[in-house]
């Protein structure tokens, strides 16, 4: 894997017209040169020179970018079992991040909650187990009986749950999911495809990334307190790649009849996180293996250029503030992936303020995008905010600043 990153560039503009300037770049590893692409290279012929993978739907992506490395029939509708868990993991660390709920709180267990089948942890009626606890249930042990206690503590029914899950999935762009339940239990209409799932999974560990906490969890227990007395169960992860692959940090396994064998793979090596998708295999082993092969591919195949030049990149004029121009920066850093050969120190940025930008700004607000061009084909952009408050010129500003060009225009001329 080679890796390209990008050292901090204080930009002095602004200048009329385009202004085009090279990366500054360190490559930090290499290794063998990588084959030459054209434009014209489909996705099906990317496949054929990419890993052989049996299972019938994959993707690959880089995290931080979400930029897609590798797929194969990655937009086919196909039950994605216990896999639909990141979702319902995602919506309850959505609630954790609002505050409607916090770790410690205690949630008991509804009969319906306590009558799932497939994969449980065996909650009874009444049992009460913290959040905590039940993320750990759902996460490590892929527990049907967690996922929809949670989904009743937090919306008051699963059905509601579920709701808020396809709600959530539409603003993500997952255009080919529809979900039915909230543990992926076999179900008429319940779908996704192997993007969709990768676009959930990102979301998941990006902003979120405590969920590594958990389902990087091996083997563990909890504690049972019914009316039965208290016992130990004994949770095992589900997920064999976080024992077996050295770079592995998560995420999610399902399996039912109709789905087959999936995975939501998440990996980690040099500061680079991807995320391989199996859905449809014929057996464990297969999904595993699968998986394996797209996270060895994105590692060894990949260069990946990061700039985090996130400082003040550029001064934007400003139209009646009390300053005439405001710093922005950039609102994240820019991630690009290569898979192709090409030369990323060839990589060029362009900055395009806004224009019109009118008093009061706030600290945040758009101010323009940086423009990123590889041999001349834009490649990605991110966008510029402003980095201070400009308030809206008074009418006493506005005199002092004539008077300050009066002056200073006289004194030119003494």
């Amino acid at each position: 894997m080679r890796k390209i990153l990008i050292y901090p560039l204080t930009i002095l503009l602004l200048l009329p017209g385009v202004l085009m300037y090279p990366a500054n770049v360190l490559t930090l590893q290499a290794e063998e040169p990588q084959r030459e692409n054209t434009e014209e290279d489909t996705a099906e012929e990317q496949q054929t020179s990419g890993p052989e993978i049996t299972s019938p739907s994959a993707i690959l992506m880089e995290a931080a970018g979400g930029n897609v490395i590798w797929e194969k029939d990655a937009d086919t509708r196909r039950a994605p079992a216990s896999v639909t868990k990141v979702m319902t993991l995602l919506l309850i660390f959505d609630a954790l991040e609002e505050g409607k709920i916090t770790l410690e709180d205690d949630v008991q267990t509804s009969e319906y909650a306590a009558s799932m089948g497939g994969s449980q942890v065996f909650l009874e009626p009444g049992e009460t187990q913290t959040v905590d606890t039940l993320i750990k249930c759902i996460a490590v042990a892929s527990a049907n009986d967690a996922c929809v206690a949670m989904a009743e503590y937090i919306s008051g029914s699963e059905e509601a749950f579920v709701e808020q899950m396809n709600q959530r999935a539409e603003g993500l762009g997952m255009v080919n999911t529809h979900f039915v339940n909230c543990n992926g239990l076999d179900t008429d209409g319940h779908e996704t495809t192997a993007r969709d799932i990768a676009l959930m999974s990102r979301e998941l560990i990006i902003h979120y990334p405590k969920i590594h906490e958990y389902s990087m969890i091996w083997m563990d227990t909890i504690t049972h307190v019914t009316r039965k007395g208290t016992s130990e169960f004994g949770l095992t992860n589900t997920n064999k790649l976080i024992r077996q692959y050295a770079y592995a940090t998560g995420l999610k396994t399902g399996s039912t009849s109709n789905a087959g064998f999936c995975v939501s793979a998440t990996a980690e090596k040099d500061g680079v996180e991807l995320i391989a998708v199996i859905m449809g295999a014929d057996n464990s082993k297969d999904r595993f293996q699968d998986a394996v092969k797209l996270l060895d591919y994105g590692f060894g195949k990949c260069t990946f250029y990061v700039d985090d030049a996130v400082k003040n990149v550029a001064e934007v004029p400003v139209t009646g503030g009390i300053q005439e121009e405001v710093s922005a920066h950039m609102a994240g850093k820019f991630h690009y992936v290569d898979t192709t050969g090409a030369d990323l120190s060839q990589i060029r940025r362009k900055v395009e303020v806004r224009k019109g930008l009118r008093a009061p700004v706030g600290k945040g607000d758009p101010a323009g995008e940086m423009v990123y061009y590889l041999n001349g084909k834009e490649i990605g952009r991110q966008k510029l905010v402003a980095s201070e408050n400009v308030g809206r010129m008074r009418y006493t500003d506005a005199l002092e600043r004539t008077m300050d060009r009066f002056f200073l225009e006289n004194a030119k001329h003494q």
